[in-house]
């Protein structure tokens, strides 16, 4: 096994291949609405990490989505995805009238992206009740455990609140997913490194491997165009997803190790690669050097 893969996982857990339905809202997070700051993170667009063209309400979205999905892959059972923004920044009421939507034929599973700082322990109880009937996954979106990073990126959040947010997710009995990106203009191959620990300290259940794509509008956008960031090349970043892989725990599901970009209004997108050219040659470069999950995982103290 070369890494885990999320696919090959849900197979195991719903003995066949399950898909995920985007579900797109009307939302924002506190970092762009002026409780935290304003612009968001250094590298978010207005979509807030999602380019799905989803409309209508979230059962209409699951419905269409569905329909679509069903009639290509013969899929019979799906995950509803609150994709966008920060899915727990809103009223209690509304956020579990959301989620209560979701409960429809065919959903055997939700994921809510959401930020570390955002999580109440009112919306994790209410979330521990669904997991008895439906797998209920949240993913937090870290980026890099480099704190000096986290700042110069305008997170609006440390370390330690994602440490904090995990623990409490995990209380409760709740997956975790964990956003990275691994090409961040700040970061060397120790952030890489240190990140998969942390990950792996924290037990958290799945990763998300993000490339760094910049948009025209943002604050990294306006760097990027003045020359004032520098980024690694592709060769580079495959040999990052390569390290940062080898040093993660195996249990841990790899949902993907790099993902699809938008190209329209990005100045820096994939290397001007297919996302799928980038993913198969990380896939053989680690066949041909027999390289794997969890290769250099810390497994002895020294005592």
């Amino acid at each position: 096994m070369i890494y885990r893969k999320y696919s090959d996982y849900l197979k195991e857990v719903f003995n066949e291949k399950v898909y995920k339905l985007p579900i797109k809202l009307n939302l924002t997070c506190p970092n762009r609405d002026g409780k935290l700051g304003y612009g968001g993170c250094s590298f978010c667009g207005e979509e807030g990490g999602s380019f799905e063209n989803s409309f209508g309400t979230i059962e209409e979205q699951l419905l269409n989505n569905k329909e679509l999905i069903k009639n290509k892959y013969n899929a019979k059972k799906f995950i509803a995805y609150f994709q966008n923004f920060t899915n727990t920044y809103i009223d209690f009421n509304a956020f579990k009238a959301n989620i209560e939507e979701c409960f429809i034929e065919d959903i055997v599973g939700i994921s809510i992206s959401t930020r570390p700082d955002c999580l109440p322990d009112k919306f994790l109880d209410f979330l521990e009740e669904v997991n008895e009937k439906y797998m209920v996954t949240i993913e937090l979106g870290l980026q890099t455990a480099n704190y000096r990073t986290l700042k110069k990126i305008n997170r609006g959040h440390g370390l330690a609140e994602f440490i904090d947010a995990v623990l409490r997710i995990h209380k409760r009995g709740i997956r975790v997913c964990v956003h990275v990106i691994l090409n961040l203009p700040y970061d060397d191959e120790l952030d890489t490194i240190e990140t998969a620990h942390i990950l792996n300290a924290l037990s958290v259940e799945e990763v998300k491997i993000h490339a760094l794509y910049i948009l025209k509008g943002t604050e990294l956008g306006k760097l990027y165009e003045e020359d004032k960031i520098n980024l690694i090349s592709l060769n580079e970043y495959e040999d990052r997803v390569i390290k940062f892989l080898q040093h993660l725990d195996n249990k841990i599901v790899i949902q993907r190790i790099i993902g699809r970009a938008p190209e329209e209004n990005s100045l820096f997108c994939n290397w001007n690669t297919s996302w799928w050219k980038i993913r198969d040659s990380i896939l053989n470069k680690m066949q041909e050097n027999n390289f794997y999950q969890g290769q250099y995982m810390r497994k002895d103290l020294i005592v």
